[in-house]
C-alpha cells in the first residue's frame, strides 16, 4: 500500500480500535455481585466481549471460577477462546439453528437468576440475528422468511427491529422480564444510528415505545410476504413487548460503551493529522447507498475543483434495495456507484466498509469489508472494459471490485460500529 491507500486503511483501523472490546470494555465492568455473575452476549463481538469479562473477573478480580458462567453468541468466524462462558456461533444476517439454541440457552439461564446474582448483558452488531426465539405461534421457517425479506427491502435497521421485536420472545424487553429477579447490567456496542436502545440488537433488557400497531404498518409499507400466522401473531396482544415501567426494569441499567461518533472522531483525527481539512458528515447517516454517494461525489468534484485538500467523512449504516443478482454490500455499492462518478477526476481516493470487517454477504467470515477506489482503480476498470453501471445494475459489486483488486478483506474485526466512508481529495 502507497500513499493515500495507506492512510485509508490506517484511518479504518483507528475507527476498530476506538471500539474494541480489548479497549473499551474493562472500566465499565460492575462490581461482582454476592451471587453470580451470569453473563449473557450477543453479536459480532460477543466472543470477545466475554473473553474480556472473564480477564476481569477471573484475572483482575480472582473472582471464584465456580461463580462465573453463561453464553455468548456470535457470527460464525467471530469466536475467540473463552473458559467459563460458553460461544455458540450462529447464523448473521439471517438466523439459524444455532441462533434459535442460542436465545434459548439465553432464556434459560436469565430465567434461573436470582436476586443475589448479576445478570451481565453484553450486546453489539448482529445480535438480533444470533439470538432469534419467535413468537408462540410462529416457525422458525416464518420468522426467517420475514427476516429475509425485511433485509431485501431497503428498510433501514430502526425499522426492521420493531417488526423484529414484536415476533420475537427475547427481545423488546423480554429478556430482561425472564431475569427480573437480578441486577441487570446491560454494555452495549452501538452499531445504529441515533444509537437507540431499542434498536441495539433489538431491544432485549430495555422498554420499547413501538406497538404491535407500528410492526404492522411497516409490514404493510414495505409489502413484506409473510404467512398468515405472522399476521395473527401481530395481532395478538400477548406479542405487545415490554413497556416503560414493567417490573422487568426496577433494577436494570444500559449503559453504550462503544458509539459510532467515537470512532468517526478518531478517524477525524487521523485525517487533520494528515494534513486534511475535514468535512464531518456525521455518524448518522442512513438512505440508500447509490443515492449517498451521489451526493458525495458532488462534495468531492467541488472540492477538487476548489483546489481543495479535503476529507470527506461520514458513519451511519446504509441500505440497498436488492434488484438484481449479484453480490455485495451497502459499502461496496456505495463505491461503485463513486467509481462511475468519479472515474475521470484525478486525486480523489475513498474507502468505504463495515467496522465489524463483513460488508453484506452471506455471513462468511472471508466476505469482504468493503472496497477501495483510487486512480488505481480507474486504470484497471479501462483496461478490463469494465462497466460500473451494469454492475450497480445487477447489485453486483463485488463481481467488480475483485476484479479491479480493491476489496478491502480484513476478516472479523470483533466489534461494530457501523460504516466508516472516507473521501481523500487532494488539492491541484
Amino acid at each position: 500500500m502507497t500513499g493515500h491507500r495507506k492512510l485509508l486503511h490506517a484511518i479504518f483501523d483507528a475507527t476498530v480500535a476506538a471500539a474494541h472490546p480489548d479497549n473499551i470494555l474493562e472500566a465499565r465492568l460492575p462490581p461482582a455481585p454476592k451471587g453470580r455473575v451470569i453473563c449473557l452476549a450477543a453479536g459480532k463481538a460477543a466472543a470477545a466481549m466475554a473473553a474480556a469479562v472473564e480477564r476481569h473477573y477471573l484475572d483482575a478480580g480472582d473472582l471464584d471460577p465456580a461463580r462465573l458462567a453463561g453464553l455468548a453468541a456470535t457470527r460464525y468466524g467471530h469466536s475467540v477462546p473463552t473458559r467459563r462462558i460458553k460461544v455458540i456461533e450462529a447464523g448473521h444476517p439471517v438466523p439459524d439453528e444455532a441462533s434459535l439454541r442460542a436465545a434459548v440457552i439465553s432464556l434459560t439461564l436469565a430465567s434461573a437468576a436470582t436476586a443475589d446474582d448479576l445478570l451481565l448483558v453484553l450486546l453489539s452488531g448482529g445480535g438480533s440475528a444470533n439470538w432469534i426465539a419467535p413468537a408462540d405461534g410462529i416457525s422458525f421457517a416464518q420468522k426467517q422468511q420475514v427476516n429475509r425479506a425485511l433485509l431485501r427491502s431497503g428498510a433501514p435497521i430502526d425499522d426492521i427491529n420493531t417488526v423484529r421485536r414484536h415476533l420475537s420472545r427475547i427481545k423488546g424487553g423480554r429478556l430482561a422480564r425472564a431475569g427480573r429477579r437480578a441486577e441487570i447490567v446491560t454494555l452495549a456496542i452501538s452499531d445504529v444510528p441515533r444509537d437507540k436502545p431499542t434498536v441495539i440488537a433489538s431491544g432485549p433488557t430495555v422498554p420499547d415505545p413501538t406497538t404491535l400497531a407500528d410492526a404492522r404498518a411497516l409490514i404493510a409499507k414495505y409489502k413484506i410476504a409473510h404467512d398468515d400466522a405472522v399476521s395473527r401473531a401481530l395481532n395478538d396482544p400477548v406479542n405487545e413487548s415490554c413497556k416503560p415501567g414493567d417490573a422487568a426494569f426496577a433494577r436494570n441499567r444500559f449503559e453504550i460503551v462503544a458509539r459510532p461518533r467515537t470512532s468517526l472522531d478518531a478517524a477525524v483525527r487521523l485525517a487533520r493529522d494528515a494534513g486534511f481539512e475535514v468535512l464531518d458528515l456525521g455518524a448518522d447517516l442512513e438512505g440508500e447507498a447509490r443515492d449517498v454517494s451521489v451526493e458525495h461525489a458532488k462534495l468531492a468534484l467541488k472540492a477538487r475543483a476548489g483546489g481543495r485538500k479535503l476529507a470527506i467523512l461520514s458513519g451511519g449504516e446504509l441500505t440497498v434495495t436488492v434488484r438484481g443478482n449479484g453480490r455485495g454490500g451497502p459499502n461496496q455499492e456505495y463505491a461503485l456507484s463513486l467509481a462511475s462518478q468519479l472515474k475521470d477526476a484525478e486525486g480523489i481516493s475513498v474507502l468505504a466498509a463495515d467496522t465489524d470487517g463483513a460488508d453484506g454477504g452471506a455471513g462468511d467470515p472471508s466476505d469482504p469489508a468493503g472496497a477501495v477506489i483510487d486512480a488505481r482503480t480507474f486504470r484497471t476498470m479501462r483496461a478490463l472494459r469494465l462497466d460500473p453501471l451494469a454492475c450497480l445494475a445487477n447489485n453486483d459489486a463485488t463481481t467488480f471490485f475483485a476484479a479491479t483488486g480493491d476489496l478491502l478483506l480484513t476478516g472479523p474485526t470483533l466489534t461494530n460500529v457501523n460504516d466508516i466512508r472516507v473521501i481523500l481529495v487532494d488539492a491541484v
